[in-house]
């Protein structure tokens, strides 16, 4: 027993001293859970005229490695449970028109503690506040069914199961033949891919950008000399598939959203014709 002050009085044992100190550390600790999450409401808010897709799923899925391919930057992978403890966003690569923010949360676990819920509450409500959900999957793991309702549990609990989610069974190419025809039956508008391969990459961006921005369709357009600063603009919203310079300007095979191709054009006869009126 310690002394109360000068030396009267039963005092507090070291086990009362410890509980103290672990309370006034609780109590810390939510104060700065409470100034983080109030961070975070703050940036969801100026980004919110934004689209913005979140990925979701249980602990170890793929998620990092997806969102590393999806936006070319480099993030943090491991092969552990919570590898991702904050947030994580950045842009869609290449870039897209508007920008599409794609956002990485921590990985889910069956009877996620309540304790551990407000913990990650900053992270979780990117997957409330997200225009889609990319629920991904370990299609290799015997228990990915198990670890699909888990994810879908938890989204329940933090109110994000209202919003649209595509089923992504993510190491495809660790499944064989036969169990990749059961995953098709049994989850019929489930994406099939690998975070690993390049083509698959390529067909989720592709469809994100269909989502948002509306089907992409190839166009050819034709730059004279006169207007060549909207080639930089073609650059910064369309994939350009070809160029080549001739006589006359510059010649682009693109690929873009019917609305983004609509508003090059116009801003291309626009230039010409601005051209055309200094030439003249």
């Amino acid at each position: 027993m310690r002394g109360g002050i000068g030396g009267k009085g039963a005092g507090e044992s070291a086990l009362e001293l410890d509980r103290r100190r672990i309370r006034d550390r609780i109590a810390e600790l939510r104060h700065d859970l409470d100034q983080i999450e109030g961070g975070s409401r703050t940036r969801r808010e100026r980004r919110s005229d934004l689209p913005t897709v979140a990925l979701v799923g249980y602990t170890n899925a793929g998620k990092s490695s997806l969102m590393r391919a999806l936006t070319s930057t480099d993030v943090y992978i491991a092969d552990k449970l919570f590898a991702t403890l904050d947030t994580t966003v950045r842009r869609l690569q290449p870039p897209t028109d508007p920008p599409i923010l794609i956002t990485d949360t921590v990985g889910f676990i069956k009877k996620l503690p309540h304790d551990l819920v407000a913990s990650f509450r900053s992270t979780l409500d990117e997957a409330g506040d997200a225009d889609l959900l990319l629920h991904v999957v370990d299609a290799s793991d015997p228990a990915s069914a198990d670890h699909i309702a888990v994810t879908r549990e938890v989204l329940r609990d933090i109110g994000a199961d209202a919003v649209p989610t595509w089923i992504l069974l993510n190491k495809i190419d660790r499944v064989d033949p036969e169990t990749r025809a059961a995953l098709a039956d049994r989850y019929p508008t489930a994406l099939q891919l690998s975070a690993k391969a390049a083509s698959d990459v390529a067909g989720l961006h592709e469809r994100l950008i269909e989502q948002f921005a509306g089907k992409l369709e190839d166009a050819e357009l034709d730059v004279p000399w006169t207007a060549q600063r909207v080639v930089h603009a073609i650059h910064e919203r369309a994939t350009v598939l070809a160029e080549r310079h001739h006589e006359g300007g510059t010649h682009l095979t693109i690929r873009a959203p019917s609305r983004v191709v609509s508003e090059l054009r116009a801003a291309l006869a626009a230039a010409s014709a601005l051209g055309d009126q200094f030439a003249g």
